[in-house]
């Protein structure tokens, strides 16, 4: 794998942008593409940080997954390269695939089993202390279940390597979601396990898809109290999102005291993202990181694997979160400041409208929101019941 490294590792190569459904569908890995090229123009990533991802094998992906459905995944690869466009294929609707959300796509296996390694590389990386950092933006496909795709979802990369590090190293892990949607994959999936902590700050379900993520869902048998939700009211803006992230992932950290923090970074609470109901700016995609930063130097030796997820306004919004992300990953200060002209000029010609030229969104660009004061109490009382279990176990904070 090489040598030790002190530098953060960004796990990408061109492959990772063929995850790709069509030209209509939401989810759409040139983002990455963007985000690198951003990057690159500004200086902050260098060519000995990039890594190309691995192939997962069949035996990691039934870590987690299902062998029928991982039969399923490839038998519908090899349909879809077969098939006319359009050509509906309802076998495979009972395992989520050829749906509208998880449509059926030529060599579909290969490119969601290069995802899960890019993620277990990164894990691996970490485990064996070549590197303490790690990126792999083509992960955090978190809906995906034991046996179904779910939510642009084929297999779910997070949950592998969780269970990965589990089996190999023996690492309590903590894995944060901070997604727009619930991280319920993977929550389900260790819903028992108290070596596992899953942690998704959200917008409620009463909204939006997947519908789960409520503060009573907290774990079942052994893994009771070791899950905890935080579904904030639609139109939350930062200061109130913020609050509780920030309260919330201190009493988790309290609570769990993990080896290794496994955090997934959809970007979609932004008020640009067409998909969702929040009313979130780029301050939060400065600030989440920098707290989960402090919380591996505090309590896993800085041992962080960061991957993607959610985030569907790829021109505006993406490139800049993450891109502050892997800012902050690589201890460069985060501060307002210009984004490349020629980045700005190339992604001009694909956006209809403004585009944002500073790396934080201005103050007049915000949304006003009527009911801001009504959404931040609801999300006091709600964060203040969410945490309730947790304060009983390590007392007030």
């Amino acid at each position: 794998m090489g040598r030790p490294t002190s530098k953060p590792i960004f796990i990408y190569s061109e492959a990772v942008l063929n995850y790709f459904f069509h030209d209509e569908h939401p989810f759409n890995q040139k983002r990455i593409a963007l985000t690198k090229q951003l990057l690159e123009c500004c200086g902050f990533l260098t060519p000995d940080q990039v890594r190309a991802p691995r192939l997962a094998t069949d035996e990691e992906l039934l870590l987690v997954h299902d062998r029928e459905y991982i039969e399923a995944v490839k038998k519908a690869s090899q349909v879809s390269g077969q098939s006319s466009p359009g050509q509906e294929h309802p076998e495979f609707h009972p395992f989520g695939l050829g749906t509208e959300d998880t449509p059926l796509f030529p060599d579909m296996h290969r490119q969601a089993v290069l995802a899960v390694g890019g993620t277990l590389l990164g894990a691996e990386l970490i485990a064996q202390g070549r590197t303490k950092r790690v990126l792999n933006l083509a992960g955090g496909l978190h809906h995906a279940q034991r046996g179904k795709a779910s939510g642009f979802c084929i297999y779910n990369d997070c949950a592998v390597a969780i269970e990965y590090v589990r089996k190999q190293y023996d690492m309590k892990v903590l894995y944060i979601d901070t997604d727009a949607h619930h991280g319920d994959g993977v929550q389900w999936i260790f819903y028992h396990d108290p070596h596992v902590f899953t942690f998704s700050i959200h917008e409620t379900g009463r909204y939006l898809y997947p519908g789960t993520g409520h503060v009573n869902e907290k774990g079942i048998g052994e893994g009771y109290g070791y899950c905890l939700n935080l579904p904030v009211d639609a139109f939350t803006q930062d200061a109130s999102w913020l609050d509780c992230f920030e309260r919330g992932l201190e009493a988790v950290l309290q609570f769990f005291k993990p080896d290794i923090i496994i955090s997934q970074h959809g970007c979609d609470a932004h008020f640009y993202d067409p998909l969702t109901h929040l009313a979130g700016s780029m301050s939060i995609y400065a600030r989440m990181p920098e707290l989960i930063k402090q919380a591996a130097e505090t309590y896993t030796g800085g041992k962080w694997l960061a991957v993607g997820g959610g985030g569907y306004d790829i021109y505006r919004v993406v490139p800049r979160a993450w891109g502050l992300l892997w800012m902050v990953m690589n201890d460069v200060p985060v501060k307002q400041g210009p984004l490349p002209e020629s980045w700005l000029s190339a992604v001009r010609a694909h956006v209809n409208g403004p585009v944002p030229a500073l790396w934080l969104d201005e103050e007049e660009v915000l949304p006003v929101i009527p009911r801001q004061k009504e959404i931040e109490e609801k999300n006091r009382l709600m964060l203040k019941q969410a945490l309730s279990y947790l304060r009983q176990q390590v007392g007030p904070h």
